[in-house]
């Protein structure tokens, strides 16, 4: 059985298309994320993580698609999380307290945010302005995929479209914000 044929039983709720689907994709993805992490323990780890989250999202699978490059692209992003996440991990100091890093308003840590620019109210309300002008399938489409860091297919699915078309609308989006953009500068 296909990758495609075990990830739709699956995601009509039989349980054995998952486990042949773990089992035809994990030992391929445990040898990415091996050579990623340099760690055989994480590798698993963030394998696990992956199905987890393939678990959670396979309503957002698109049906007949191939899902091997769909996991690996939540394997991929999940490894870049632990990898953030462990930096942010403080170590305790002598007393057994955790350090408390000086943050930002936007909740980042002050030492980045003193290095960014503010940026200029003036471009950012001809930004929101242009936005508000476009129509709304595509303001729609930029904000997910762009504002809200969503992938197409996600975007996809809460727009109640295609991939295909989300990525359409998103491209007109971006050259409509250019043109507006360009236009009041």
């Amino acid at each position: 059985m296909t990758a495609v044929e075990l990830m739709t039983r699956y995601c009509d709720g039989d349980a054995e298309a998952f486990r042949g689907l773990y089992r035809e994709v994990a030992p391929r993805l445990l040898g990415y994320l091996t050579a990623m992490a340099k760690s055989r323990a994480v590798a698993e780890d963030v394998l696990q993580a992956t199905f987890l989250k393939v678990h959670r999202a396979r309503a957002a699978y698109v049906r007949g698609a191939d899902p091997v490059p769909w996991i690996y692209a939540i394997a991929h992003r999940t490894f870049l999380d632990e990898v953030r996440r462990k930096k942010r991990a403080a170590a305790p100091t002598d007393d057994g307290t955790l350090p408390e890093a000086e943050a930002a308003l936007t909740g980042e840590p002050a030492a980045v945010a003193a290095d960014r620019e503010a940026p200029d109210p003036e471009v950012t309300r001809a930004a929101l302005a242009a936005l508000a002008e476009l129509p709304a399938a595509q303001r729609q489409a930029v904000m997910l995929t762009k504002l809200e860091g969503r992938s197409v297919a996600e975007a996809a699915a809460i727009a109640g479209t295609t991939p295909g078309a989300m990525k359409v609308r998103a491209h007109r989006g971006y050259e409509a914000l250019r043109r507006l953009l360009r236009g009041r500068s």
